[in-house]
């Protein structure tokens, strides 16, 4: 067998004290066109599984040093391969007991070799199958992902002119997920989700957006709506990234003691998503560049969140990002640079910098005015 056929045939290990039951075996599936690798018990078998990649594993349950139940137990716990247990001691072990164990099939000995090329014909079938979907699974989350992530840069790109905001703000959210020991699939749901905060922003006018100045009144009423807006987007959604995403949208302006907007939650009434979103999006805010203001510098960003806690802040995730501060600003620094702003540049600890226009005609000037 030449060694392109042989990196594209089935892989199986059949495990058997048995020699000849094993030569026998060997024979028949080589004629079928597996490569067949051999071991005499459980611990010849994980040598052999450390030394070579396998798709099946047949094995024998009665064996000396390692019998077959626990090594399909192992098998399951640390491998790929998928374990058919083969026994004539039926008496001594039942098919539930093998299920159980992890065992895809069961054969009873004595076997017709045509059952047991059936029988692993099968689950090779099942294993493709199961390869493919998961590939097809992953196709369809890149494109699902990509989908999102160009749907939100377009709402981010009048106010942002960078995509790098984006990636950060998925990144604090993580991030301080994770701190929370929150499960991997609700990390990876923020992670994405969060990029969806301001999407609503594209139902607000360039005017408003990107005004330099002090917002009027009634621009400030206007820039309000896009939670809502965005909300209203996602509304219906039947994915958990996008349901997640709606949370975020609708709430990562609410404030801890009840004075955000739009519905003036407060506490843990507002979803732990917007609220991570919401801290996150600040620091963002006041590190990077805007149409409206330069950088803030490290320390002025600290004191400005830690002011904040219990009043725009969850306290507890208040006290992680000043826990946590230089992997914020980690985070911040290695996320690009983007050249038409400059947001890549961060201002140093302690350097004289102006207040914005904004800021500094705002009472909100402690959240860097992050709309």
């Amino acid at each position: 067998m030449d060694m392109q056929k042989e990196n594209d045939s089935p892989r199986l290990l059949i495990v058997d004290d048995d020699e000849t039951i094993r030569m026998i075996l060997c024979r028949v599936m080589e004629k079928q066109g597996f490569v067949c690798h051999q071991a005499s018990n459980g611990l010849e078998a994980l040598d052999v599984l450390n030394d070579h990649p396998v798709d099946i594993v047949l094995t024998d349950v009665d064996m000396p040093e390692m019998g077959g139940i626990e090594l399909v137990r192992l098998i399951r716990a640390q491998y790929t391969a998928d374990p058919i247990v083969m026994t004539g001691h039926i008496d001594e072990f039942n098919y539930e007991q093998m299920i159980q164990a992890g065992a895809e099939d069961f054969i009873l000995k004595p076997m017709a070799p045509s059952e047991v090329v059936l029988r692993i014909r099968r689950v090779l079938r099942e294993r493709l199958l199961a390869r493919g979907l998961r590939e097809t699974h992953q196709e369809l989350k890149a494109s699902y992902l990509d989908t999102i992530n160009r749907l939100v840069t377009a709402a981010e790109y009048r106010d942002e002119n960078t995509g790098s905001h984006i990636t950060r703000m998925g990144t604090y959210s993580a991030f301080l997920a994770e701190k929370l020991n929150m499960d991997g699939a609700w990390v990876d749901r923020i992670r994405y989700g969060a990029a969806m905060h301001d999407i609503g922003k594209i139902g607000i006018p360039d005017n408003i957006l990107m005004k330099p100045s002090r917002l009027s009144g009634n621009e400030f009423n206007v820039i309000q709506t896009h939670p809502a807006i965005g909300a209203r987007i996602l509304a219906n959604a039947q994915s958990d990234v996008l349901r997640l995403g709606q949370q975020v949208a609708i709430a990562h302006h609410e404030k801890w003691d009840g004075t955000g907007y739009p519905q003036g939650l407060s506490g843990e009434r507002i979803p732990l998503a917007g609220r991570i979103v919401c801290i996150a999006d600040v620091f963002d805010a006041l590190s990077t560049k805007r149409p409206y203001k330069d950088p803030y510098p490290p320390d002025v960003i600290y004191s400005l969140i830690e002011d904040q806690r219990e009043k725009h802040f969850d306290p507890d995730l208040t006290d992680l990002v000043l826990g946590h501060f230089e992997d914020f600003l980690t985070i911040r620094k290695s996320s690009g640079t983007d050249s038409e702003s400059g947001t890549g540049e961060l201002v140093n600890w302690g350097e004289i910098f102006n207040w914005s226009e904004r800021d500094v005609m705002s009472a909100d000037v402690s959240t860097g005015r992050s709309v």
